[in-house]
């Protein structure tokens, strides 16, 4: 069987910028379009706190289970564990950057009433979606067996037996 890889930092920045950017250049779009710049609202930080409860939630059960209890997990239970983990994180880190880049958008509308909220909105959104990520990066941490940390030994190759 083939080992997953951990999700690598360059995926996270990547998907970090290219939310940033596009985060950053939605408001000037919708203003050409001759359309109102929506405001960012609570629900959207509320959502990602809670996205990042639970899988804080499911990380901590699972770090129990399998490494402090020694318990067995059923390998599809453990694939759909890792495939959750793995969506979250980049889900989270598109949002992460998305919110930051339409923050930075209005930092220098911060004096106007609607620019200070946005900032405000879009900043704590921005902040709850990096908790996510955390949170599912975490989770895919806690899926690894304590045999599972390396490929190598000893610098050495291991062969893959298939």
């Amino acid at each position: 069987m083939n080992k997953s890889k951990r999700t690598s930092a360059l995926l996270i920045a990547s998907l970090v910028g290219v939310g940033l950017v596009v985060g950053r250049l939605v408001p000037e779009l919708i203003l050409r379009a001759n359309r109102n710049v929506p405001v960012v609202g609570w629900g959207a930080a509320l959502s990602l706190l809670l996205g990042a409860g639970i899988l804080g939630g499911l990380a901590w059960s699972t770090w129990q289970s399998l490494h402090k209890k020694n318990q067995r997990m059923t390998s599809d239970h453990g694939v759909t564990m890792l495939a959750l983990a793995k969506a979250s994180a980049a889900v989270a880190a598109l949002f992460t950057g998305g919110y930051a880049g339409y923050a930075a958008a209005y930092f220098d509308a911060f004096d106007s009433p609607l620019g200070k909220d946005r900032v405000i909105h879009a900043g704590a959104a921005a902040i709850a979606g990096l908790l996510m990520m955390g949170a599912a990066l975490v989770l895919e941490r806690s899926l690894r067996l304590p045999g599972d940390d390396d490929e190598s030994e000893g610098g050495k190759t291991v062969p893959n037996p298939a």
